[in-house]
């Protein structure tokens, strides 16, 4: 059995700024196996990488980040509030990121941010760019928008995939596999419901479980054998991991 692998919520969101270059390369450092990222679409239509629909919660600015240019959103700080970082953090592209990962032969989880408002040509545009850098070994697509998974699968056939949800629903496994899906991405919540664990562990399709950060949760997801955790504090999962493997 392959070792469950760890994913950087939003890079090393714990202690950086999520979704920033920063955060990425302290994920790196901390010995994370991948990262976990968010892409959403500026007015002049740059795919930058960018939780919620608007800045406000991590920047200095406000408003919808569709109603902004990308030379626009660059004259804020993205520091989320963490103030040694004030001033000297920049929203990132996607191109930037997955350039900095690329090397590193991490994996990139990439969330489709459409479930709110679903920007015209995301997905068209995300493929691009990962074609364009020599990625597409390196990435895996995720959303709660599960249209936008199809159209990844239209775009790109054979890309990996993965369902993103958090609600109870019946069957995720079948419906999954009904529609050519590689992977289930539940909430950690879902792990914690009587059978759940065992039946999409069943599925053989792969499990990535978010958002995972406290110790007992991780022990028991690497004892489980999960596919990967996804964490915003990847240095903590990397202990857990290795104290776990001589628990097996």
């Amino acid at each position: 059995m392959n070792p469950t692998e760890i994913f950087a919520h939003r890079g090393a969101s714990g202690y950086a700024p999520e979704n920033t270059i920063p955060a990425f390369e302290l994920a790196h450092r901390q010995g994370a196996d991948g990262i976990e990222l968010d892409v959403q679409m500026t007015k002049d239509g740059e795919v930058v990488v960018l939780h919620d629909e608007t800045i406000d919660r991590v920047s200095t600015g406000r408003g919808p980040v569709r109603e902004y240019t990308l030379k626009e959103l660059r004259q804020f700080s993205f520091h989320n509030g963490m103030e040694t970082y004030a001033g000297g953090v920049k929203i990132p592209t996607l191109a930037e990121v997955l350039r900095l990962a690329r090397p590193w032969e991490m994996q990139v989880n990439i969330e489709l941010k459409t479930g709110i408002y679903w920007y015209p040509g995301l997905e068209k545009k995300t493929a691009e760019i990962v074609r364009n850098e020599g990625m597409e070994k390196q990435v895996l697509y995720s959303s709660f928008n599960h249209y936008s998974i199809r159209e990844i699968q239209r775009l790109i056939p054979g890309a990996q995939t993965a369902y993103l949800f958090s609600d109870v629903a019946l069957d995720m496994p079948g419906y999954a596999r009904y529609y050519g899906v590689d992977g289930l991405h539940p909430s950690l919540s879902q792990m914690q419901m009587p059978g759940f664990l065992e039946e999409y562990k069943k599925s053989g399709l792969d499990l990535r479980v978010w958002t995972v950060n406290r110790e007992e949760d991780l022990e028991m997801l690497f004892l489980a054998g999960v596919t990967a955790v996804i964490t915003n504090v990847p240095d903590v999962a990397v202990k857990v991991r290795r104290e776990s493997g001589r628990k097996k």
